[in-house]
């Protein structure tokens, strides 16, 4: 029975790029059994696919398809965020949100869907919607949020490069992983919403950008210059976890620094 688990490991070396000697040498295999692995001519143990795919860098949910693949259990949990046993790691990022304050922050998964905020967030996007009998369908999600004509997108000034910039993004995370279903449902959805160009699909996710792209919202006669960073948690063990990105906005003036302190007072009052 050939193993269904070679072409995966030529996939995942071929998106990072690796010859056979290369990948061999740094296993600390023989390039006579790689090749047998992913012709399927030879089934590997589990210690030789987490070796594998640890020496590859492959996703912690990418490695649970690699051990079924290939005959083993998985090797990694896929947690809710709301278990008892990720206690710890909800109180680490609410520190993370509270300390971002009164600037923007907020938690995403894999598929872009927000799954936490903080209180900076929550005011700056009931801000930008007031007023609006519409928002974006289906629930909260950063690209349905800046691409859907009812979301935020009619108060980013430079929306075209912001646009542009997050497709290039979305798919340049996804290089040299499986497919993730949801995610590519999500990006081709709102490539399809009025207004979006049509350039947008073809864009080269490989084409260098910009470290830092400001996303410039007016809203109420106010302008918002921010920049993001988006930080993950090191070294997890767990999928959920892995997948988690947590995005921190910016102010790039003191008129931006002005207007979000003029927020938060205004919702204590």
């Amino acid at each position: 029975m050939v193993s269904e688990v070679g072409p995966l490991l030529k996939h995942w070396r071929s998106a990072r790029r690796l010859s056979q000697l290369a990948l061999a040498a740094e296993a600390a295999v023989s390039i006579r059994h790689l090749c047998f692995l992913e012709t399927g001519r030879a089934n590997p143990s589990r210690a030789m696919v987490l070796k594998l795919a640890e020496v590859l860098d492959v996703p912690l949910r990418e490695r649970n398809t690699l051990l079924l693949k290939a005959g083993f259990a998985p090797e990694y949990p896929e947690s809710e965020l709301d278990a008892p046993s990720l206690a710890a790691v909800r109180d680490a990022l609410d520190t993370i949100l509270t300390q971002q304050e009164p600037f923007p922050a907020l938690v995403m998964d894999r598929s872009w869907d927000i799954r936490h905020t903080n209180a900076a967030a929550r005011r700056f996007f009931a801000f930008l919607q007031d007023g609006q009998a519409k928002t974006a369908p289906g629930p909260a999600n950063v690209l349905r949020r800046m691409f859907h004509p009812d979301g935020v997108r009619r108060h980013v000034a430079n929306w075209p490069d912001v646009a542009e910039a997050l497709v290039r993004r979305a798919r340049r995370e996804a290089i040299g992983g499986v497919a993730d279903e949801r995610a590519q449902r999500i990006l081709d959805e709102v490539l399809d919403y009025p207004g979006v160009p049509a350039s947008l699909r073809s864009l080269d996710a490989a084409t260098p950008v910009l470290p830092i792209v400001p996303i410039r919202y007016v809203h109420g006669g106010r302008r918002f210059d921010f920049f993001s960073t988006v930080t993950t948690l090191g070294t997890p063990q767990d999928v959920t976890l892995q997948e988690l990105r947590i995005e921190c906005f910016f102010p790039m003036n003191d008129e931006t620094r002005l207007h979000a302190r003029q927020l938060a007072e205004a919702a204590q009052l």
